[in-house]
């Protein structure tokens, strides 16, 4: 029974990493590196993240500096970029590439708050999947008669709390970063 607990408790533990994984790449008017988390760059061939091929800084509150270890590279990173869904066009210089995020007008950051509204009722779906998972092995065990019904009882309600506690983890996720996207 035990074992089905922690399970349970890890998979919810990574789907609220995960969630807030997404939350992060998420573009909120200011410069994030998180941004180019999924940009991948042809690197001799092998397509390599831009946080392996460069040191990545934000030097403003909208500007993020990316500065190639290997200068060649310089060419390749800004086509990923300019190929990638971010929206924003690098400016290469040469050295350095800089990205400039223009700031987001009250519509958008509007959009972007009901996407991420979106992206949290997804992730209590998933939160309550894994529940109803570790309750169905809960069952299998007591119709085995592998637990008593106090013990599924008990499992019952452990899962039910754990589940409870990453709900609002999700929640507090959430409205934080629907706070930062709302800040001018």
């Amino acid at each position: 029974m035990n074992t089905v607990i922690k399970n349970t408790e890890d998979k919810m533990q990574k789907s609220v990493a995960h969630f807030d994984k997404e939350l992060s790449e998420i573009r909120a008017g200011r410069a994030n590196a998180a941004v180019l988390d999924k940009v991948r760059v042809d690197y001799y061939g092998s397509p390599m993240p831009v946080n392996q091929l460069a040191s990545i800084s934000a030097v403003e509150a909208r500007t993020l500096v990316i500065q190639p270890y290997d200068v060649s590279a310089l060419k390749g990173i800004e086509k990923a970029i300019q190929k990638s869904d971010i929206g924003i066009n690098p400016q290469n210089d040469g050295k350095v590439i800089r990205m400039i995020f223009p700031p987001l007008t009250e519509e958008r950051r509007k959009e972007i708050v009901k996407e991420v509204a979106m992206m949290n009722e997804e992730a209590k779906i998933a939160l309550r999947s894994i529940r109803r998972e570790g309750m169905e092995k809960l069952k299998a065990l007591k119709k085995k008669s592998e637990i008593t019904e106090d013990d599924f009882k008990n499992g019952e309600k452990k899962i039910q709390d754990i589940t409870d506690k990453y709900i609002k983890n999700i929640d507090k996720i959430t409205e934080k970063k629907q706070k930062q996207i709302m800040e001018i």
